[in-house]
């Protein structure tokens, strides 16, 4: 539904969501879509009404509502029969103007044309009116690019695109086809040499772990396809996966599972940034779409819902989840997990997780432990940051200690053990999300995530992201000597500045540094990112800000704290603690959380 839609409109969807549940209201209505209109872009009615006047809608909505008990913020509201009038409005004058996207102009436009709403009736006494609007809108609107709206290339385009983009596809998947088999023929020959000449393999450090041990990593979804798809036959098939979600021959999960000729698959459920992992940013949804190779319909898991509902599961008997977790709290795909077990369990489905290897190793804990109260989509159970579990055994933990208990099988893999990283393994390394480019950004996630919850740049809209951090602010030669005083362990901070190309900052050079791991069983990234932070905190004071709600769907709380999964760790920053004393806080719940989580280890 939100396909065409600006980043802006999507988020004055988000903060209408937000204003209804804050007035208790089932539904969101056209009058919380002015309330979100006038938080995300005042600057849309600006020829159009005094801007002193902006605040006195604001009061005069909730003069004209019926408030009831509020809601929490993460319950999803449904669009009001009326919204969805006022959005069918705004694709209609979007059309009509010939643009390519629907912004908070046409937002606008849809509530003008909606007579019978209290936003209407608002604007209209204030002189707001519809024709008014309209010649603002086309002499004035900027159009965004393809690229800033995520609009659609026309019809006749994409038939005319069709053939050629097929071609390219099938000739790239014939080239993955081939490198694969070549990459396991030099495996087979190396080791083959190796075993002729009496050297060991392990002394040979220009080889990957999992070329020096001789070892394969079979894969949960290679064994449910070949081992167990017993477990399949009979039944419709749900697929959640996304662009990593790939056999060892880079083979797409959905068209393994369309393919197989005891499997009938009749639906696929994406995640955060999409089924093909092309939504860049966080709080940015996905549509519900159809895909083009399985044809089969896609239903989008970050969009209006997080959890699939009883019209996505209607013809769905068994739902396969198979994705790449990076190891970390706050990454969402394991709440993405959590809600199809939840929905699972209400709609009376099996579900099947298919495990993968954790990419950092799954041996070590670390960080803040999640409170009670401080729940969210980057936190739903009391885990710590860097959790050392892989998505089986969470699913394991999931269904035990936090009451989601549907038909569950979780199919583990072969070949992999705790002590190694991802490539340690012969497993298909695919960017899990757009800021996940690579094994060394999954490596210091953990500790640089808790710059999302700063006015710091965490390395978005850069090549780096997570391992490049700063801000304007920053002067990176004095920062990074400062950070090299702490002397932790594994790692090494390069003065960097760069420019990032979208998200904070984008187009302005920021000061910073970059994290060069050195040896990463001695380096612990949790207490790392703190350092980044604390560092900044105590040098620039009047620049450093902790970032403004809302983030991931939380409104009322401070997005660091949402990061964190407590205020403490933010208090601590604030006043002055030592790097020692905060990695102290956090032992004992370490030591309570690794204790429960030895009962659900699998390898």
């Amino acid at each position: 539904m939100f396909e065409r839609y600006t980043d802006k409109a999507r988020r004055v969807i988000f903060f209408a969501r937000y204003e209804a549940s804050q007035f208790g209201a089932p539904a969101i209505e056209p009058e919380h879509l002015l309330l979100g209109l006038l938080r995300e872009d005042k600057n849309v009615l600006r020829d159009l009404i005094p801007y002193s006047a902006l605040t006195e809608i604001g009061a005069e909505v909730k003069t004209r509502s019926t408030f009831k008990e509020k809601i929490s913020a993460s319950v999803e509201l449904p669009l009001s029969a009326a919204t969805k009038r006022v959005l069918a409005y705004a694709h209609q004058e979007s059309d009509c103007l010939h643009h390519r996207h629907i912004g908070t102009e046409h937002l606008l436009l849809g509530l003008l044309r909606d007579e019978q709403s209290i936003a209407w009736t608002i604007l209209n006494e204030r002189g707001v009116n519809l024709e008014a609007a309209r010649q603002t809108t086309h002499s004035d609107i900027k159009i965004p690019s393809e690229e800033e709206s995520g609009a659609v290339l026309t019809a006749r385009t994409s038939v005319e695109n069709a053939n050629w983009i097929d071609e390219i596809r099938d000739y790239g998947r014939g080239l993955l086809n081939l490198s694969s088999r070549l990459k396991q023929q030099f495996m087979n020959n190396t080791l083959s040499v190796e075993e002729e000449s009496g050297r060991r393999p392990a002394e040979d450090k220009k080889l990957s772990g999992a070329v020096r041990s001789g070892r394969r990593t079979q894969l949960g979804v290679e064994r449910l396809l070949t081992e167990r798809v017993g477990s399949l036959r009979g039944a419709r098939v749900g697929v959640v996966c996304n662009q990593a979600s790939v056999d060892h021959e880079f083979r797409h999960a959905a068209d393994l599972f369309k393919e197989h000729s005891e499997i009938n698959l009749t639906a696929l459920f994406g995640p955060q940034h999409g089924i093909r992992g092309d939504v860049q940013d966080n709080m940015v949804e996905t549509p519900h779409d159809f895909d083009r190779e399985t044809k089969v319909p896609v239903y989008s898991l970050y969009s209006e819902t997080r959890e699939p509902t009883e019209e996505m599961l209607k013809n769905v008997d068994v739902l396969v989840f198979d994705m790449l977790d990076v190891g970390c709290r706050i990454y969402t795909f394991i709440y993405t997990l959590a809600n199809c077990m939840r929905a699972a369990v209400k709609y009376g489905k099996k579900v099947v997780v298919c495990d993968r290897p954790n990419p950092i190793g799954g041996e070590r804990v670390a960080g803040t432990v999640l409170e009670v109260g401080q729940e969210s989509f980057v936190g739903q159970f009391p885990l710590p940051t860097r959790h050392g579990m892989t998505i089986g055994e969470l699913a394991g933990m999931f269904r035990d200690e936090y009451g989601l208990n549907p038909e569950l099988e979780i199919v583990t893999m072969k070949g992999w053990s705790r002590e190694q990283y991802f490539d340690e393994t012969d497993a298909p390394w695919v960017m899990p999300s757009p800021n996940m480019p690579t094994l060394d950004s999954a490596i210091v996630f953990p500790g640089t995530v808790h710059a999302e919850g700063t006015g710091m740049s965490e390395g978005r809209g850069t090549t780096r992201p997570f391992e490049l951090f700063g801000a304007p602010y920053v002067e990176a030669a004095e920062y990074t000597r400062r950070l090299e005083r702490f002397g932790l362990a594994g790692v090494r901070f390069r003065a960097a500045n760069f420019l990032p190309t979208f998200q904070k900052h984008a187009g302005r050079t920021c000061g910073g540094a970059q994290m060069h791991i050195l040896d990463r069983h001695q380096f612990e990234p949790v207490i790392a990112g703190i350092a980044t932070i604390k560092l900044a905190y105590d040098m620039y004071g009047e620049g450093f800000r902790w970032k403004e709600p809302p983030y991931e769907y939380v409104f009322d709380r401070n997005p660091f704290d949402v990061i964190a999964g407590t205020t403490k760790l933010r208090e601590a920053i604030e006043r002055g603690d030592s790097l020692e004393t905060i990695e102290a806080s956090w032992q004992r719940d370490l030591e309570r959380f690794e204790e429960l989580r030895r009962k659900y280890l699998l390898y």
